[in-house]
């Protein structure tokens, strides 16, 4: 009998694969504890269409973050913090500080766990970091930090 899986099944597949399972499997487990339906042809139809829009929708999100990445490399975020008489600074640069400031002056809100920083800014200077905008839209972003 032919299914259409509406959740992942151990040994079997994942949700919305179509399997061939045997006829007591299928009518006495699967069917009716909602695991699967069966494969006819207007949820066959029915589940195409979810693919295709799915697809789509994955297809315009991959679209917009190449334009964020875009966005993102021509633009430079000025970060000015107070040092100390030795030129190094009071405390750090983090992924937040970038994000907000990211947000306050272009009015992008990006999420700070997307800011590619592997330990915080101690120092000045010029910085280029990574953004993951999406899994395989990776932009850059310059930072500069600058005293007061």
């Amino acid at each position: 009998m032919k299914l259409i899986l509406l959740k992942d099944v151990k040994n079997q597949g994942r949700k919305g694969e179509v399997i061939d399972v045997s006829d007591g499997y299928a009518r006495n487990y699967l069917i009716p504890r909602g695991l699967a339906v069966e494969a006819s042809s207007s949820i066959m139809n029915d589940l195409k269409n979810k693919e295709a829009a799915k697809r789509h929708h994955d297809d315009e999100e991959k679209k917009k973050a190449g334009e964020l990445a875009a966005f993102l490399s021509e633009k430079v975020i000025v970060i000015e913090l107070t040092s100390g008489g030795d030129g190094k600074l009071y405390g750090s640069v983090t992924a937040k500080e970038i994000a907000d400031k990211l947000e306050s002056d272009f009015n992008i809100t990006l999420d700070k766990r997307k800011i590619v920083l592997d330990k915080p800014i101690k120092a000045f200077g010029d910085y280029t970091l990574d953004v993951k905008l999406y899994p395989e839209v990776v932009g850059k972003l310059h930072v500069t930090v600058k005293g007061k």
